[in-house]
């Protein structure tokens, strides 16, 4: 499946606007590293044109608040076959980063693109970042392929390799649009991020290598302007917003399943089951005393709760154990995601369960 992009003007009849393509490779890479959120909002740049020992050049290195790596590699004048064949070669060697190789790259980057004489260490960018420093670092990686067009050979290969091996490989599509003086860059991904990220793999590949998911689900539960988990606690419901890339996730949840919810960088607050499906902020009803009232006609600890904007989404959930945040559950070994709904299958989300099973007294 090809991906074609196109844009119209519609303001005065309707008017195709000029595909011009990029000028160069390395503006592109500019406009991505410093803007990352164009390929993901949940994304910190630490490197660019990182060397390898082997004589590779990696275009964009990022991290997420999970310490999961991101390559990120232009497609320049190779062709797709070689672009993902070199994805690979990078990624078997960032998989076996350290800590210490981490840190230095962020500080190089630092050094060589901000010029500046005070880099920032990697712990600390992260808490200023992500609100919180992973306990580890590279504890995966993911590989994110940037192209204007890809063959069907190549997007085959892609796929089998998702499909059949589990690898986490993606290709963003960007496509620069000229109409007079202004400039336009689209953007699509041959699939969803969020499809990729674990939920690609073969039921094989699962249960050889992380586990069969044991059918319990995550919520990560960022407490913003938008969000606080007093009202979340009082009222009974999760949320997410400020974007698709929030709310796609959360609303795969459905009544019956059985969720347990963490604030990154605090800890493990509650679990619950779920009673609605997801809805937008002025569509979402909850039970006080006095019954069923819409969410609206409440006065909630956080002041942009129904900003529209943000657009916060709600699912409703009978919690069956929640605690206030000071009370909350961290320890190491916990696994933690930045999706707001993950199906976890790594071992690490198997041992987390079953200590907060343990600990909260829950069956």
């Amino acid at each position: 499946m090809s991906v074609e992009v196109a844009m119209w003007r519609i303001d005065e009849g309707v008017s195709p606007i000029s595909f011009t393509g990029m000028d160069s490779e390395a503006r592109l890479q500019e406009i991505i590293a410093n803007d990352i959120s164009i390929v993901d909002p949940t994304l910190m740049v630490i490197g660019r044109e990182v060397t390898t020992p082997y004589g590779g050049r990696i275009d964009i290195l990022a991290i997420d608040g999970d310490g999961r790596l991101s390559v990120i590699e232009l497609k320049r004048n190779l062709t797709p076959r070689e672009i993902v064949a070199q994805a690979l070669d990078y990624g078997s060697w960032v998989r076996c980063m350290t800590i210490d190789e981490i840190a230095e790259t962020f500080i190089r980057y630092q050094e060589r693109f901000h010029q500046d004489s005070s880099p920032t260490g990697i712990d600390e960018a992260l808490r200023e970042r992500f609100s919180n420093v992973p306990d580890e670092l590279n504890t995966a990686h993911r590989l994110v392929v940037v192209a204007a067009d890809l063959d069907p050979s190549t997007e085959r290969i892609v796929t089998y390799l998702q499909e059949e091996y589990g690898v986490e490989i993606n290709v963003v599509f960007f496509r620069a649009f000229t109409d007079g003086e202004r400039q336009y860059l689209t953007r699509a991904w041959l699939k969803e991020p969020e499809e990729v990220s674990g939920e690609m793999l073969s039921k094989t590949y699962r249960s050889v290598r992380n586990g069969e998911w044991n059918g319990e689900y995550y919520v990560s539960f960022g407490e913003r302007v938008c969000r606080n988990w007093n009202d979340a606690k009082k009222y009974g419901f999760v949320s997410a917003g400020g974007g698709e890339w929030y709310v796609n996730t959360l609303r795969k949840l459905q009544p019956g399943n059985r969720i347990w919810v963490n604030i990154p960088g605090t800890g493990y607050v509650g679990v619950g089951v779920v009673t609605s499906e997801a809805k937008r902020f002025d569509q979402f009803n909850v039970t006080t005393s006095a019954g069923s009232v819409p969410l609206t006609s409440l006065s909630l600890e956080a002041p942009e709760a129904f900003n529209e904007e943000i657009s916060e989404h709600y699912v409703g959930v009978n919690w069956i154990k929640a605690v206030e945040a000071r009370n909350a559950v961290k320890e190491r070994g916990f696994f933690g995601n930045q999706n707001t709904v993950a199906l976890p299958t790594a071992p690490s989300w198997a041992f987390t369960v079953e200590r907060l099973k343990s600990l909260w007294k829950v069956e």
